[in-house]
């Protein structure tokens, strides 16, 4: 049977389409132009070609505030993935306590970003905020204002708090759509619950993670408000990741060139990882 298709549906979302084209296109070609020219104000500008592009890769600023963004990219991703499917796990199939599982969990998913920083640069205060303080009395030397390897706690703990309720939700919705046939298949067989979760629920999860992988990813690698309000890059710069490192050259330094080609570096290195990473689970998917 032949199916006929009707395109018209296209006209409906057509003006949708349109207006999100424009609002990326526009500030795009607003970026390129300043990363190839020169401008002293007075609307004058001077062609600069790739010169702005070979300063930036050949920086040492920009290796180490890219460095920074890897390493801390790396380390939320190696601990929200495994304790947000962990928690999925944890919580309840049905009933009012799944209901209050979920309200918890979207709960800090609400919270506005520079909220968060403002909340976290209080709880960790080594004098009054809860965190801070908590620590110092249990024995340990904290101060996230002060030490690197305290900032970096600091950071990543707001961040894990942050954004894991993200994975569990995600995890959790895979979770419940595996059909029963699947679980009681494995109680007539005896699997035991590694192999359950091994050979059932892994498997079905491979896209819901790719998914959870790739948006935490995106949002991990081009963080900026969080860490810029608990600890505005420092101390020195220990947690000046690229965005913040961005926003300098480009609002503290004025410097538009170097800012617009280190966006544009940024954002194609974003978006090639990604695919990458799409790429290869899609082509696993494909195989298995």
């Amino acid at each position: 049977m032949n199916k006929t298709w009707n395109n018209g549906a296209w006209f409906m979302v057509l003006p949708v389409l349109l207006i999100v084209a424009l609002n990326a296109v526009v500030p795009l070609m607003t970026v390129v132009n300043y990363s190839v020219q020169e401008t002293f104000g007075d609307n004058l500008f001077f062609f600069e070609g790739a010169r702005w592009f070979r300063d930036v890769l050949a920086s040492e600023r920009f290796h180490a505030s890219l460095g920074r963004q890897f390493v801390f990219t790396g380390i939320i991703l190696a601990i929200e993935i495994p304790l947000g499917v962990a928690i999925a796990l944890a919580m309840p199939r049905g009933g009012i306590w799944a209901s209050v599982c979920l309200v918890l969990m979207a709960l800090p998913l609400l919270i506005p970003w520079n909220v968060v920083g403002a909340m976290w640069n209080i709880f960790a205060l080594p004098d009054i905020g809860l965190l801070g303080y908590g620590l110092n009395w249990l024995g340990f030397d904290y101060n996230f204002t002060r030490q690197p390897l305290s900032a970096w706690f600091t950071v990543v703990l707001m961040d894990v708090w942050h954004w894991t309720s993200l994975v569990v939700l995600l995890a959790y919705a895979g979770l419940r759509s595996i059909d029963d046939s699947y679980y009681q298949a494995a109680r007539i067989d005896g699997a035991s619950r590694w192999a359950v979760f091994r050979f059932i629920q892994l498997p079905k999860l491979k896209h819901v993670l790719t998914i959870a992988f790739l948006l935490r990813f995106m949002d991990s690698f081009m963080i900026y408000t969080e860490p810029f309000v608990l600890t505005g890059g420092g101390p020195g710069n220990t947690t000046t990741f690229l965005s913040i490192d961005l926003v300098k050259a480009a609002l503290g330094e004025f410097n538009l060139g170097i800012a617009a080609a280190m966006s544009l570096i940024y954002f194609l290195m974003t978006l090639l990882v990604c695919w990458l990473f799409y790429t290869l689970m899609m082509q696993g998917s494909e195989k298995s």
